[in-house]
């Protein structure tokens, strides 16, 4: 009796690993699900319990604005290669799609995100930057100009109450000059007067 206990305990756990065995799952993946990555990778690489049937399979990778980001799947053994072509930083899936030797559909997706932007990000940085920086050298020169326009017309007018108030203020300079003199001269003269007295 407890051999056949025994024996019945050992075939429960075997009949479930049949099923097991049978159906596929993802193990792993590069970049792994939820990872931040700076640098793009030239590919994505998904790992599976079994190995996948490139007829059943499909895998798509989509980036931002669902833009897609991925090429013709590459198998090896249980792995798959798809060539990455991002376009810009942000978040990407990879979706994937197979069926299990049991007949099981399998579905799934990987999330990363890119936090660098690729060859195509700073070519339009550059863009995005030239009509900021273009926008103050169009600034630069349109205040150029109006600086100079009113400089010119601050510069005419500031001559011209330069030109009035300038006779007055030397009018006003040679009389006290005079005044100054004369004052003098005259205590000249009472020293003068006082010392020959």
């Amino acid at each position: 009796m407890p051999v056949v206990l025994g024996v019945a305990f050992g075939v429960s756990f075997l009949v479930p690993a049949t099923p097991a065995a049978a159906h596929n799952e993802l193990t792993g993946s590069n970049p792994r699900d939820g990872a931040r990555v700076a640098t793009a990778p030239a590919r994505i690489e998904l790992r599976f319990l079994a190995k996948p049937s490139p007829t059943t399979t499909k895998i798509t990778i989509t980036g931002p604005d669902n833009v897609v980001a991925g090429g013709p799947p590459v198998f090896d053994g249980s792995r798959v290669r798809v060539p990455f072509k991002p376009a810009a930083a942000g978040l990407y899936i990879v979706g994937y799609q197979l069926t299990s030797s049991d007949g099981h559909p399998v579905k799934g997706e990987v999330r990363f995100t890119l936090t660098t932007g690729t060859a195509a990000d700073p070519s339009a940085s550059p863009s995005a930057v030239a009509p900021s920086a273009g926008s103050p050298s169009a600034v630069a020169p349109s205040v150029g100009p109006a600086s100079a326009n009113p400089g010119s017309s601050t510069a005419s007018t500031v001559p011209a109450a330069s030109e009035q108030s300038d006779p007055g203020g030397r009018w006003w300079l040679w009389a006290l000059g005079g005044l100054l003199l004369l004052a003098a001269l005259a205590a000249g003269l009472l020293f003068r007067r006082r010392r020959a007295s």
